[in-house]
């Protein structure tokens, strides 16, 4: 625990010494805008930091960064996180140069070259135009270029699988829609309430039997209805021109 207490210090003094650097960055500036004393300086203390970074026991990583996190230094907790995920890539620290500054719209850029065991690394510092703030740090592998071309044809038959996987399922989804016509179709059948029953029709009175080709019924009719009007039926010259036989119903009704 007090070694990773003497760490975190060690990093904050040598910060400290950099920003201190602000002092003469006004005085005796060149013809290219730099300083020398002030860029060598910014060179040592980068050189510095990528030291004291890359020393770091990998079980350490997690709580450097949350103190830094907590001190207010982002920058630095983000560029810890970045080398903890390349550490197994990268390889231990062996080497590096002198490095180079660059101004920038912001401030200052310094770039190392660095080897490690497995792979060359750019480390790049940002600082403020007055050297105050650190606004980021980063490691940027170095990779051949069959490297490059092997993670560009990965990269393109992921995206290529993936498109031909949305085209595979669109079809599928398309070729699933006469299914789903076909169950509505069945659904509407069974909610639809069935057809209400035709109407009963009466039933048609039965036809009047007309019995008038019945000559005896016609003779005993009209002998009984000429008994009936007597005298007045001879003189009327009475004639009986229909017979019908009545429904038995009105007779009981009568």
């Amino acid at each position: 625990m007090k070694q990773i207490k003497k760490k975190v210090l060690f990093v904050l003094c040598m910060l400290a010494c950099l920003f201190s650097l602000s002092a003469c960055s006004k005085e005796a500036e060149e013809a290219s805008g730099l300083d020398p004393m002030m860029e060598s300086g910014l060179k040592q203390q980068t050189i510095m930091l990528l030291e004291e970074l890359t020393s770091l026991p990998a079980d350490q990583f997690t709580m450097v960064i949350d103190q830094n996190r907590a001190a207010g230094m982002e920058a630095v907790a983000v560029g810890l996180e970045s080398y903890a995920d390349l550490t197994d890539e990268l390889g231990a620290y062996q080497s590096s140069d002198e490095g180079r500054v660059k101004a920038t719209d912001n401030g200052y850029e310094v770039t190392v070259n660095v080897v490690f065991e497995k792979r060359n690394c750019e480390f790049k510092l940002d600082v403020t135009e007055d050297l105050y703030n650190i606004t980021s740090i980063g490691f940027e592998p170095e990779y051949t270029l069959g490297e490059n071309m092997s993670k560009a044809f990965m990269n393109m038959i992921m995206g290529m699988g993936t498109v031909f996987i949305v085209l595979i399922f669109i079809s599928w989804l398309i070729s699933c829609f006469k299914y789903i016509n076909e169950f509505e179709k069945k659904s509407k059948k069974t909610e639809s309430p069935a057809p209400a029953p035709a109407p009963v029709q009466a039933a048609a009175a039965p036809a009047e039997e007309n019995l008038t080709d019945d000559l005896e019924l016609v003779a005993v009719i009209t002998a009984a209805v000429a008994a009936a009007q007597g005298a007045q039926a001879s003189a009327n010259g009475l004639v009986v021109r229909s017979i019908r036989r009545v429904p038995g119903s009105k007779w009981k009704k009568a």
